[in-house]
């Protein structure tokens, strides 16, 4: 493989790395999925064309289902571009390429503020306690030469060539681990493919699982640009963007900079919050509940999609006479709003001004398959208004919303199941808990073992997972071993060289995402070993 860097240096850093444009999907029905092979539905989250979304839809709220977060995030950029960076435009380099290297030196610049979309995305937690954060770092844009793979889905005039996803998470895959990149839960890759480079979920026809909004026929669209995690080892956090700036279905064509405001008006802003807040699609932060509409539902929807078109009020008129909603490290900007839980609407920026919820809950085993579920512990400012908990236990189950702390569910089958439980205060803000519980047991369950339990410096350590979670098979494991370094499968071994306490993090990735459409789960669990 061919990898080299686009050159550019900012404050003697290298721009280097692989950036892939995150797109929210619009949930379909449970015969309507996209699919990433010709076997499965795809876990991915898109951005739909313009004009998809009623213009009725509204989230209640965003609810916490078990799985990870993004506590920081590192984004790369790569161009995958086989004859090089002049495919995206004019210029050394093009404005395509440097105008979207600006933008994320320049969320990195303004980190830690309240002054932009960034720091809305800043009020979700997960179940180890870990909280999202507007706290960017700009890896750099690295570019991609490989020779595009055979294409797999349909290549008529202008397209020039059209890559699955399964193509585009082994590329990633690949890209990411060869060059020795970091594959855990704080650093992304946005793959940014140049015009007439379109993509499909699958290679089977007639629909192919829904295409990118340039693919011809343009029956075949359905997406802008989408999120997901890779299912290979290792797990990747990805984003892909094909080339949409002028494409009316995603580019509303106002641009203060230059051909790059396609991209993130296009998606690359939505898909960015959405990984922070959801980076395993439908596995932390969703609506998981509300009306539904046709075949389509909120059911699902992320922190970007119920958000999707609206921009919110202008700041003003740059010099070249477009609209800007954004100011970042002083430059203008011009993309759309976040939902927040805090206030219950879209917002252009976000200071929080109250505290946080708490929402412990304890766990006891009744008759048969049934737990009973207890979140008395629970606090938050000026009262607890509702507990809303999720069990993904079942096909497309919607949340289960209580004004008390106590609720009891049946589970469909013995076994271990990602729970997750949302705290509301009156004012919307929320906290969210969650774990792995077990039929027939108090508590919550360890989602890993290891061996030994007190080892000693340079001594090999032996971890092992569950093979099963809610009710599905786990196919792809990633862990974070407190030292720096990850690793992957369901048994892998690991030696710490210097003697401390180390936090273990695993995710277990069995399925499809548990809000919606709801086949499986990827919870987020985590263990403290100390070595001696």
């Amino acid at each position: 493989m061919q990898h080299r860097n686009v050159g550019l240096r900012r404050r003697g850093v290298v721009l280097a790395a692989a950036v892939a444009m995150v797109v929210a999907w619009w949930p379909a029905g449970p015969s309507q999925g996209l699919t990433s092979s010709g076997t499965g539905t795809a876990h991915a989250s898109i951005v739909p064309l313009r004009g998809a979304l009623p213009n009725s839809i509204t989230a209640d709220q965003m609810d916490y289902n078990g799985g990870p977060l993004m506590p920081s995030n590192t984004d790369f950029l790569v161009f995958w571009s086989p004859g090089g960076l002049g495919a995206y435009g004019p210029g050394r380099p093009p404005e395509y390429v440097s105008g979207l290297e600006r933008y994320f030196t320049d969320l990195a610049h303004d980190s830690g503020g309240h002054q932009n979309v960034d720091s809305v995305s800043a009020q979700y937690n997960d179940a180890t306690g870990a909280h999202s954060s507007y706290q960017v770092t700009f890896g750099g844009g690295l570019l991609d030469t490989d020779p595009y793979p055979v294409s797999q889905c349909p290549v008529n005039a202008p397209v020039i060539e059209c890559l699955t996803d399964a193509q585009i998470q082994q590329e990633l895959d690949q890209f990411v681990t060869s060059r020795g990149l970091p594959t855990d839960l704080s650093h992304e890759y946005f793959l940014l493919t140049p015009p007439h480079v379109e993509g499909c979920f699958s290679n089977v026809a007639p629909g192919f699982g829904g295409c990118s909004a340039g693919e011809v026929p343009s029956t075949l669209a359905v997406f802008c640009a989408y999120h997901e995690t890779t299912t290979l080892s290792p797990m990747v956090i990805i984003s892909d963007n094909p080339f949409v700036t002028g494409n009316p279905g995603c580019d509303d064509n106002n641009h203060p900079n230059g051909p790059s405001d396609g991209a993130l008006v296009g998606g690359l802003s939505h898909e960015h919050n959405e990984s922070i807040t959801d980076p395993i699609p439908n596995d932390a932060w969703t609506a998981g509940a509300g009306p539904n509409h046709g075949v389509q539902t909120v059911h699902g929807f992320e922190v970007g999609d119920v958000c999707d078109g609206q921009m919110g009020t202008p700041l003003g008129v740059a010099p070249n006479g477009a609209k800007f909603n954004q100011v970042i490290n002083g430059h203008l900007y011009w993309y759309q709003e976040e939902w927040s839980n805090s206030t219950h609407s879209c917002l252009q920026r976000f200071t929080p001004t109250t505290a946080a919820p708490t929402a412990p809950f304890a766990v006891a085993a009744g008759t048969g398959l049934k737990l009973n579920f207890d979140a008395t512990g629970s606090t938050a400012p000026g009262g607890v208004a509702k507990y809303v908990w999720q069990f993904n236990d079942s096909f497309g189950a919607s949340t289960v919303i209580r004004t008390g702390p106590q609720v009891s569910h049946t589970f469909p089958a013995a076994g271990a199941y990602s729970v997750g439980l949302t705290v509301f205060a009156t004012d919307g803000t929320s906290t969210g808990a969650g774990g792995i519980v077990t039929t027939g047991a108090n508590g919550t369950t360890p989602g890993f073992t290891f061996s030994p339990t007190s080892p000693t410096a340079g001594q090999s350590v032996s971890f092992t997972s569950l093979t099963t979670v809610s009710n599905q098979p786990v196919t792809t494991d990633l862990w974070e071993f407190g030292d720096g370094t990850t690793g992957s499968g369901t048994s892998p071994t690991h030696t710490y060289a210097i003697p401390g306490i180390y936090t273990v993090t695993l995710v277990m990735f069995s399925g499809i995402g548990s809000a919606f459409p709801g086949a499986g789960a990827a919870p987020i669990t985590t263990q403290t070993i100390t070595v001696s």
